[in-house]
């Protein structure tokens, strides 16, 4: 008769991300998932078929869990470059203080590391950033029918930029960057962007 689970996979995943998220999928070993799932590598490896369909699984819920909703919200948001704002602000708080401060983000990791090469991987990864750079061009959208962006504005540039801008705040968090470096620096990226204010808009209230 076949083997019965003792244990919830998306729990096992749930820890399995805390490593992976953390160490990468190079340096991590088997026995740390172990470790930190709690469930044995015969049975890790029956349940996901090895550490990297583990790792794939992994990604795809981290993806799932953290990127999806923040992503929905931006689309949906109706506050133009005030929504792109606090998204960022969002981000960088994140990334630069709380109990995962430091890490990065798994998805702009697995862009860094070998594990993008597998074809897998690879597609989590372009869904991903479709999904970014379309939530992106819908605010962006947004703030053009509000008046607040330059009417030269190329939206799949700007969308384009914003998104690798993402990635950028990711990897400079978990290389150390200051917060407010960050977010001086999606200051002067929406610089560009914004429509000059008017004469009323400039005047003292």
């Amino acid at each position: 008769m076949p083997d019965v689970k003792h244990f919830n996979p998306e729990l096992v995943l749930d820890e399995a991300i805390q490593v992976f998220w953390r160490q990468g999928l190079p340096t991590t070993g088997i026995q740390a998932l172990v470790t930190a799932t709690g469930v044995s590598r015969s049975s890790l490896y029956a349940t996901f078929g090895n550490k990297d369909g583990l790792y794939a699984a992994a990604l795809d819920r981290y993806i799932a869990q953290h990127s999806t909703p923040a992503f929905a919200q931006l689309s949906q948001a109706t506050a133009g470059l005030t929504s792109i704002e606090e998204f960022f602000a969002g981000l960088i708080e994140v990334r630069c203080s709380g109990p995962v401060a430091g890490w990065g983000c798994m998805v702009t990791n697995a862009y860094a590391g070998p594990e993008c090469t597998d074809t897998g991987i690879r597609t989590l990864l372009e869904d991903h950033h479709h999904m970014l750079q379309s939530a992106m061009r819908a605010a962006l959208t947004n703030a053009a029918g509000l008046g607040q962006l330059q009417p030269s504005c190329d939206l799949d540039a700007a969308s384009a930029v914003l998104a690798t801008l993402a990635y950028g705040v990711n990897l400079r968090s978990r290389a150390g960057a200051d917060a407010q470096a960050l977010t001086d620096t999606v200051t002067a990226a929406l610089a560009p962007l914004r429509a000059p204010l008017t004469s009323q808009e400039h005047s003292p209230q």
